[in-house]
């Protein structure tokens, strides 16, 4: 444990050296931010026009009069509220990328800096280099996703109908922040180590972990539509679906780990 802990503060000193692995991550919570408040606020205005006096939304105000604590809300701010919440599946997409840019770079990086060779000589094993280097990159995105939900919450406490800030802090809606985002996140960053064992450049390693991207990008169509909703059972068996596929990516990342084979690579 103390070599693990000695090798992760290594790689968050490394990683305040290099801030600007985090600009991907920045740029995509910026946008996962504003694109709901565009759809919610800015375009409504704009045109003049609620988005309750719309036929589109009929089917956001039957779920929303249907639960407790929103029922209260008008038309508009149960409009407001599901668009809020559906959206934050967005911000699952940010500490994915924090984490792919940061997990792709750890490996690749010190091959091309040959810093990895002094490192792989030492006693540390296979397990505790790469717990250090997928906490290292967890660790700033979960961070990064506090802070962009913290901001999200904010920005619909000023801007959106009272009330409306309650489906944020529904358990659905921080499971999916706090739950599936780490996890999908922690998925990502092990395929992008996996991959940067075997890859020079760190390109190739984050183009893996993005496949990770996809099925959050559908997730958030087929919520849009109407056609799938993102329930309690649904997250729980997500989740798990999600810690499994981790635990097989851990597995799989310390049989690729070669040690004599990275060295001859590097």
């Amino acid at each position: 444990m103390n070599r693990m802990l000695a090798l992760l503060d290594k790689e968050l000193a490394d990683l305040r050296q290099n801030p600007a692995l985090f600009v991907p991550a920045a740029l995509t919570g910026v946008v996962s931010i504003l694109l709901p408040f565009f759809v919610a606020i800015v375009i409504p205005a704009a045109a003049g026009e609620r988005l309750s006096d719309s036929s589109d939304f009929r089917v956001a105000l039957e779920i929303y009069r249907s639960q407790p604590g929103l029922a209260g809300l008008d038309p508009e701010g149960a409009i407001q509220a599901w668009i809020f919440q559906q959206f934050l599946v967005l911000l699952v997409l940010t500490p994915v990328a924090g984490a792919m840019s940061v997990a792709a770079s750890s490996v690749v990086g010190e091959k091309q800096a040959r810093t990895l060779e002094p490192l792989l000589a030492t006693p540390i094993t296979t397990l505790e280099l790469l717990g250090a280097k997928i906490l290292g990159s967890l660790a700033p995105a979960v961070a990064l996703t506090l802070a962009c939900f913290a901001l999200y919450l904010g920005g619909v406490v000023l801007f959106a109908q009272p009330g409306v800030f309650r489906a944020l802090l529904a358990p659905s809606s921080l499971a999916i922040v706090f739950i599936l985002g780490p996890l999908a996140a922690l998925a990502a960053l092990q395929l992008a180590v996996c991959a940067s064992s075997r890859a020079n450049d760190a390109r190739s390693a984050q183009q893996i972990g993005a496949i990770i991207v996809l099925p959050i990008a559908a997730l958030l169509v087929v919520q849009l539509t109407g056609s799938f909703r993102l329930t309690g059972p649904v997250i729980a068996a997500t989740a798990l679906a999600l810690a499994v596929a981790n635990g097989a990516l851990l597995r799989l990342g310390i049989a690729l780990f070669d040690r004599e084979s990275i060295l001859t690579r590097s």
